[in-house]
């Protein structure tokens, strides 16, 4: 190994896996999400190769550690906890909760221009002629949802038909 390389492993994995610690937290806690996400994914990408560098590098101390029941029960015992994270999602035996805002979204395009109305505090002639400018042609009585299926058109070009409406 380069002994550049030999030299960076340890300090790099450390550095790499503080941010990966950090930005975990932060995710866990629902922290500044958008600050957090990308840095801990590609961060964790990153960190793959010093640490690879740090096990090659100190291989003889740890295969004397693989010897020993202590890394056997922690390695077991961290692939249990891995396994009853995943089996779930895995299995299929777990409910998949939408984001708020998808859900938002899905009850505005299940409503029509006349129930829309009262929370826009628009006419429903208002929001019928947004959504049919934009190629939607709607009714009051009528579903967002149908109204962009019979037109071939997206949710989101509804739902930015919506939105003009209160800029």
């Amino acid at each position: 190994m380069p002994a550049l390389l030999a030299r960076y492993a340890t300090p790099l994995t450390t550095g790499l896996f503080l941010v990966s610690l950090i930005s975990g937290i932060g995710l866990f806690f629902h922290w500044s999400e958008p600050a957090f996400k990308g840095m801990h994914e590609w961060l964790s990408m990153v960190l793959i190769l010093p640490f690879l560098l740090h096990l090659w590098r100190n291989w003889r101390p740890l295969t004397a550690y693989l010897k020993r029941p202590p890394m056997a029960a922690a390695l077991g015992l961290s692939m249990v906890a891995a396994i009853a994270f995943a089996w779930p999602a895995l299995t299929g035996s777990t409910v998949r909760r939408a984001p708020p805002q998808i859900v938002l979204a899905q009850a505005l395009m299940a409503s029509t221009p006349a129930e829309l109305s009262v929370v826009l505090h628009r006419t429903p002639e208002d929001i019928v002629s947004s959504l049919t400018a934009r190629g939607l042609p709607a009714t009051a009585g009528k579903s967002l949802t149908a109204t962009v299926t019979e037109a071939g058109k997206s949710e989101r070009e509804a739902l930015a038909a919506l939105a003009a409406l209160l800029h």
